[in-house]
């Protein structure tokens, strides 16, 4: 499965740092090459001459090695390989990541390189949790890269949770992805994003708190397995990812027809929150305040672009996923919504004030398909993009 590729290994000082000899060893069983990096904390764990003998390779330690150094080994090692992996990735590596720190030589290697990246996190649940490493989880899945894990369940420490790294097995299945391009090569997927604005007169609109921020991370997250991806996306908070075709509109009308010319495609995902309606005679001027009282505003409904792709008779995607933002029952709400559509899948969450959720970095998401209600737990909109594109990946094999 990996024969001829060559795969650069930095192993982070954790408790995890154990596994990674057995991931050298599955790692060379589909014909992989392995090279370890070690930092100073992870010879806390394991040796060199265990990675050495696991790989038979020689292991990379210092920054300053003279031998090495003279033929610039940090940068010949950083662009030589065709997938670089970091397993465990502590907080203290994915920090350095984040921010551009190179003070050793496993960070002065994920600063030059030039090739993919894929970090299999590993530490303690509250420091998994912690605002910040979830801020710089972020930041690295908007710069590409790749993530895998972590898993939950007891830790060395006796706490439970998210925190234990993937693994070995999830580890070489994840880098297999990475290196053929992912599971959704050669599929088509359209996602719509954000609010739409909808016209009172020239200067002023009805739309709503969204800032596309869920929408833009699935398309990033399809993207980066492989997926040619068509983004239509209204005026968001955020920037659209790259290597997506971005088709970008104002209102529900414009969102539909952008729809409708980016069909036939595999999977459709709709995490736009479109305006219900819109002013049925918008002003072409700016309307004045007047004596006579409030002006009166009559109002249309706006078409429904989940329902008229899900219920295609023709050219229909294999897979539709709409998305039900709550603020109340939302299970049965979403249940309702989704038949009522004619959708595969309902993304439902809470969005009522006090969540935080609609304009925030997380969210807690249930899953409603024919398999029932599958409700997630509270995490950043980025790591729920990547659980749905995990499981778009898997219905459309």
């Amino acid at each position: 499965m990996l024969a001829g590729k060559r795969i650069l290994l930095i192993i982070g000082g954790g408790i995890a740092a154990f596994k990674s000899l057995d991931l050298i060893r599955k790692l060379r069983e589909q014909g992989a090459e392995v090279t370890p990096v070690l930092t100073k904390a992870s010879e806390e764990f394991v040796t060199p001459l265990s990675a050495s003998a696991l790989s038979a390779q020689k292991v990379y330690r210092d920054l300053f090695n003279l031998t090495d150094e003279a033929e610039m080994g940090h940068i010949e090692l950083s662009r030589a390989a065709d997938l670089i992996v970091v397993a465990p990735a502590t907080a203290d590596l994915m920090a350095k990541m984040a921010n551009g720190l190179a003070n050793d030589l496993a960070s002065t290697l994920l600063l030059a390189t030039d090739k993919r990246v894929l970090i299999a996190p590993s530490m303690n649940v509250r420091m998994w949790q912690h605002p910040a490493t979830q801020r710089n989880l972020a930041v690295l899945q908007a710069d590409g890269i790749l993530v895998t894990g972590p898993d939950e369940g007891d830790m060395a420490c006796g706490e439970y949770g998210p925190g234990r790294m993937s693994e070995p097995l999830a580890i070489v299945e994840a880098v297999a992805a990475a290196l053929v391009d992912g599971p959704l090569k050669g599929k088509k997927i359209l996602v719509t994003s954000g609010p739409t604005h909808e016209r009172i007169d020239p200067v002023r609109y009805i739309a709503n708190r969204s800032s596309g921020a869920q929408g833009t991370a699935v398309a990033r997250a399809l993207s980066a397995l492989g997926a040619e991806v068509t983004f239509v996306t209204g005026p968001a908070d955020v920037a659209p990812p790259e290597g997506v075709k971005v088709v970008a509109v104002q209102t529900a009308a414009e969102m539909l027809e952008a729809v409708q010319n980016a069909l036939p495609v595999d999977a459709a995902v709709f995490a736009a929150a479109v305006a219900d309606w819109r002013v049925a005679s918008a002003s072409n001027n700016k309307i004045k305040k007047s004596k006579a009282g409030l002006p009166k505003l009559e109002f249309a409904e706006n078409p429904d672009i989940l329902a008229s792709v899900a219920q295609m008779k023709k050219g229909r995607p294999g897979l539709v996923v709409g998305f039900a933002a709550e603020t109340q029952d939302v299970i049965e709400n979403a249940t309702a919504k989704r038949d009522r559509k004619g959708c595969d899948w309902i993304i439902a969450n809470d969005v009522s004030p006090e969540t935080g959720i609609m304009g925030g970095d997380e969210n807690a998401v249930t899953v409603i398909s024919d398999k029932g209600a599958d409700s997630w737990p509270r995490m950043s909109k980025a790591q729920v993009a990547a659980r749905i594109a995990a499981q778009i990946a898997e219905a459309l094999a």
